[in-house]
């Protein structure tokens, strides 16, 4: 017998060929199962009905048990009358106001539409329950388009029930699916796929986590019995969704930490203590620790898989240095990835300095480099006498071979695709893949993290150096801009330089660079040659144009850089010292961060001016505010992860996450994140593979690939 949970869903009741097709590109259900899995995102209480003396106008939902007093037609212009002088037809009415009354006082109720219907219904003496959200008019209560339904015996004192309000689209409403209809195929699909609904977790899973079976959760999310009901079915299913989503990614990591080998290295030795003793100032808390735990795992015999998160200015790239002299003190080469060639050429200069004590030849490789150039580094690399080689994704060409690759540091690795690391994932020495670093500035907040990283080991460097003090950040409205122009002026007067960035929301389209033109222009205007010196970076001009005019800023020949967010990551100009931000209200808050951290690397005090439009929103102008408010990268990810979602993290655009969630948030229930994967760890410990016959259905589950993530960690 066919399985009810996996028909299509244009066979269900009151669906038909014309309404699948628009449940399936509206909400992706494609069968009775799929239907069941599109939960309610709210709840209206039917639970009660109110009397009309208790209702006002500020009241949400309500529900009123009435009798209907009088009906009356009303024409053009709100007349009860015809010219004739003998009362609006039906056909010409163009609302109709029922006017019911239940002992305590009376409400109007008016339709707009079905009018016939409801005039023909709605008779003088008959009684009906009346549900809609009631508001005040002429100081009189009304409900406009209530739904109409038969008395509930017990009056005041029935009970009735809480309904789901689900996921919908103008296009689902105008094609006849609203939001009763909605809860109408949601109780036939029930009825049909409940007999059929198999437990997905063992008996010891739903009993040790006080969990409700999934046939009742299923039935109470839908249509709960009581607000009890509700609150255990939710809990059901969000700790399903969350502990089967940890359970894969940490089966991944207990696989791939015990299956897979690593290169050993061992020794801490000269290259390492030359480079370290020679430090002009002593690393932070966080950054011992975090190098400890790197060497842990290189010398564990398993691969490392680590991700290093760190606040823009923290030391990351010190960390990676010192991996990288591990490496090479053990006899291996070690790769830093950088996204950008500004970015590589800037990691080449600073690494340059720190390996100076060392003797370690270190090269850059970008697609700058010039034939001669390429031929000279891979022979260097092939024999082994490039001990680092810096660069951006030329590195990962096939015919960038090494000696011995023993470490790979790849740097905000969320700009590159997996295939394209997993090239690199190919180069260690006899197919044994290098120990993997990924460093990121952007600060992600722990339940992402757990989730887009959670076969990885993170480590956080969650301190400042000392003497980096935290910039002062200003929300300023535009017609103050020539505020902003004095402040820049004084600061230039001090010899220091000045960001002014805008928004690249449309990526490469007219109407940005127009905006990014308008403003260069307007900054040529306020601050002119001789006394002043203004470069301009875009993603429209060449390679060789860019790095000319970032090259002037950075190398102080100009005061002023006006840019799109290109120079998001990664540029290091310690003079500068302002940060102006056009048009702040269209980032997201991890780009205002993010771009914040591009000022405040020198020892002077630095500022960061965020200009918003005059029609900024009110929920743009509190992002603003906790800008203002706090420095910590990390605070203001768990904020913006709240205020917009786990989508969108970079704040550009919609990335998505890489596994879709039907019920839990991870903005929300990060609480219950930590309690799933810790159980899931707990099962794990007991049996990494899923082999006993206890955890036979987490296996099934699991097998379904449901829960496979599109591992952002992974390198192959």
């Amino acid at each position: 017998m066919a399985s009810a949970l996996n028909s299509e869903i244009q066979y269900l009741s009151g669906v038909g060929p014309k309404r699948a097709a628009l449940l399936r590109a509206e909400l992706g259900v494609e069968t009775f199962g799929d239907l069941l899995r599109i939960y309610p995102f709210r709840y209206i209480d039917r639970s009660r009905i109110y009397r009309i003396a208790e209702t006002t106008g500020d009241l949400a939902y309500v529900q009123i048990q009435g009798t209907v007093v009088s009906r009356t037609l009303i024409g053009p212009g709100g007349s009860t009358q015809m010219a004739s002088g003998g009362p609006i037809e039906l056909r010409a009415a163009k609302r109709l106001s029922v006017i019911v009354e239940d002992g305590s006082g009376q409400m109007e109720m008016v339709f707009f539409k079905g009018i016939r219907w409801n005039y023909e219904r709605l008779k003088p003496g008959s009684t009906f329950v009346f549900f809609g959200k009631p508001s005040e008019f002429n100081g009189r209560l009304n409900i406009v388009h209530p739904e109409v339904d038969a008395p509930m015996p017990g009056g005041a004192d029935a009970k009735g029930t809480l309904t789901g309000v689900y996921p919908s689209t103008e296009k689902l409403k105008n094609g006849g699916i609203t939001g009763k209809v909605m809860c109408k195929l949601q109780s036939t699909a029930l009825a049909m796929c409940l007999p059929e609904i198999k437990e997905t977790l063992p008996d010891y899973v739903l009993k040790e986590n006080a969990l409700v079976p999934l046939a009742y959760a299923l039935r109470n999310i839908h249509f709960p019995a009581d607000h009890y009901a509700l609150e255990k079915s939710v809990r059901r299913l969000k700790f399903e969704e969350l502990f089967f989503l940890q359970l894969s990614l940490l089966k991944q990591k207990y696989i791939q930490s015990r299956g897979s080998i690593g290169l050993p290295i061992t020794k801490v030795g000269a290259s390492f203590n030359a480079c370290f003793n020679a430090l002009p100032y002593e690393l932070t808390g966080a950054q011992k620790r975090v190098i400890r735990e790197i060497r842990e795992d290189m010398r564990s015999g398993h691969q490392m898989n680590r991700l290093l998160q760190g606040d823009v200015g923290s030391g990351k790239t010190m960390v990676a240095v010192l991996s990288a002299l591990l490496a090479i003190d053990n006899g291996y080469q070690a790769c830093i990835m950088a996204p950008t060639e500004v970015l590589a050429q800037q990691h080449f200069a600073n690494i340059s300095k720190y390996l100076a004590p060392t003797g370690v030849r270190c090269a850059l490789l970008t697609g700058s480099s010039t034939q001669k150039e390429r031929r000279e580094l891979h022979a260097g690399l092939e024999d082994g006498s490039i001990g680092i080689i810096v660069g951006t994704h030329a590195l990962i060409e096939d015919n960038v071979q090494f000696h011995a690759l023993g470490l790979a540091v790849i740097d905000e690795q969320h700009r590159f695709g997996v295939d394209q690391r997993s090239k690199l994932w190919s180069k260690g020495p006899n197919h044994v893949p290098p120990h993997v670093l990924i460093m990121t500035a952007t600060p992600i907040p722990r339940t992402l993290a757990m989730t887009l990283y959670g076969d990885l080991d993170v480590s956080v460097i969650d301190e400042l150096p000392p003497g980096r003090k935290p910039v002062k950040t200003a929300m300023i409205s535009d017609a103050k801009k020539g505020s902003v122009y004095n402040f820049m002026r004084k600061q230039i007067a001090l010899g220091r330089q000045v960001f002014v960035v805008y928004p690249l929301i449309f990526e490469s389209e007219k109407m940005d660079l127009n905006n990014l033109e308008m403003g260069y222009e307007e900054i040529l205007k306020r601050f002119p040659d001789p006394d002043y010196k203004v470069a301009i970076v875009h993603g429209q001009q060449t390679a060789e144009v860019k790095n000319f005019n970032m090259s002037a800023f950075a190398a102080g020949r100009a005061q002023i850089l006006v840019s799109t967010t290109v120079i998001e990551v990664g540029v290091d100009v310690p003079n500068a010292s302002v940060m102006v931000i056009e048009s702040a209200q269209r980032f997201g808050l991890s780009q205002l961060h993010q771009l914040r951290g591009r000022v405040g690397r020198g020892a002077d005090e630095s500022y960061c001016v965020l200009v918003h439009d005059f029609k900024t929103s009110a929920e743009a102008k509190k992002r603003l505010e906790l800008m203002c408010s706090t420095n910590d990268g990390f605070e203001i990810a768990e904020e913006d992860m709240k205020m917009r979602g786990p989508g969108d993290l970079e704040g550009t655009q919609q990335s998505g996450l890489p596994i879709k969630l039907s019920i839990a948030s991870l903005a929300k229930d990060g609480l219950m994140l930590n309690e799933a994967r810790a159980y899931a760890d707990k099962v794990l410990a007991a049996d990494p593979k899923l082999e006993l016959p206890v955890n036979a259905k987490l296996a099934e589950e699991l097998r379904k690939g449901k829960y496979d993530i599109k591992d952002y960690s992974k390198i192959s």
